[in-house]
């Protein structure tokens, strides 16, 4: 790209009427801060990094108006307009601005507010945070540091980062490597639940970390996510969890056998209407717990029965499609492109 551009800077240089190239620079890019909010927006790909600076600039023109020749901004519009060489040398110039910047540009970054997981039975509680440091008696994050921090978020390469943290103990619980987490995943997080579904699915988990060439990178199961995060009021927990690292995307998983969460004791003494309104009430309670995650943390929760658990291996099958994160491409220069070529002054 450096190459392509040198070929035609001069002639851009001209038609632009600037004196050096430096200047050149930095009149297309001085103002992408102006144009691009990238301090917030994620952006996935060279074009639509083109696509939002034309669409920014564009917005800014508007606000100009009315447009004179003369004007810095409506001179290079009429020139992307008018002259394909200028046009072809400020997107080339725009695209490898963002191949630079391409790590920091295309990262998600939670939320403040979500930058924070609460995780475990009421007694025996963990928190995941992003930048842990703590502050008189309690943990946060540094809010400051939030979109710096050097892992995937929401990865095993985070907890072997940030490690895990107690309510009101400023010692965390850090782990040197992979195979210490995993154990303590295996045998104290999962194992408290007293669950042999969700053990059945942390062994599985467990081998799969360890099969990977770079086990850093899956994201974590998380077990027992706390819907009142921190709070001593206890009110749901999530069995499984799990958070795309590029997405932010939540989706949880909820193993319910009929004899945790429908079976009904004592009925031989209760009316049949009785029976039929406290299935009721378990059902609607178990649709409003999943109800009430989505509203509140955007978790989308599939649940498995009994006969999706009678099989532990095909059970893991369906959680394993959401450990191998993806990239969205997003393709939206020619889109911006066009609008360029339409905009009046």
């Amino acid at each position: 790209m450096t190459s392509e551009l040198k070929a035609t800077e001069d002639h851009v240089r001209a038609a632009l009427h600037e004196p050096t190239v430096l200047a050149l620079h930095g009149r297309i890019g001085g103002k992408n801060a102006e144009f691009i909010d990238v301090k917030n927006e994620v952006i996935y790909s060279p074009e639509e990094y083109v696509a939002l600076w034309i669409r920014g600039f564009l917005e800014v023109l508007e606000q100009r108006r009315p447009l004179i020749p003369g004007d810095s901004y409506f001179d290079i519009c009429r020139k992307m307009q008018s002259d394909k060489v200028v046009k072809h040398y400020i997107i080339t110039f725009l695209k490898r601005t963002y191949l630079r910047n391409r790590e920091e540009l295309s990262r998600v970054r939670p939320r403040v507010e979500e930058a924070e997981v609460w995780i475990g039975q009421e007694k025996a509680s963990y928190g995941i945070l992003v930048t842990p440091r703590f502050v008189g008696k309690l943990w946060e994050n540094d809010k400051s540091e939030i979109r710096r921090f050097p892992q995937d978020y929401w990865t095993i390469g985070h907890v072997l980062s940030t490690g895990l943290v107690v309510p009101g103990d400023p010692d965390k619980i850090e782990f040197p490597d992979v195979k210490s987490y995993l154990t303590f995943f295996k045998n104290t997080l999962v194992r408290l639940s007293g669950s042999q579904h969700e053990r059945a699915v942390a062994t599985r988990y467990v081998e799969y970390v360890r099969a990977q060439s770079d086990p850093t990178k899956v994201p974590l199961l998380i077990p027992e996510f706390r819907y009142n995060g921190i709070a001593p009021a206890h009110k749901y927990r999530l069995d499984f969890t799990v958070i795309d690292p590029y997405s932010m995307r939540k989706v949880g998983f909820e193993l319910s056998p009929w004899s945790t969460h429908g079976q009904l004791k004592g009925i031989k003494h209760k009316t049949q209407k009785e029976v039929n309104d406290e299935a009721q009430a378990n059902f609607e309670k178990e649709i409003q717990k999943h109800k009430d995650y989505f509203r509140k943390h955007g978790v989308w929760a599939s649940i498995y029965t009994d006969k999706d658990l009678a099989d532990p291996d095909e059970l893991f099958e369906d959680i394993k499609r959401y450990l191998v994160p993806t990239r969205v491409a997003h393709q939206l220069e020619i889109h911006a492109l066009d609008e360029l070529r339409r905009f009046k002054p």
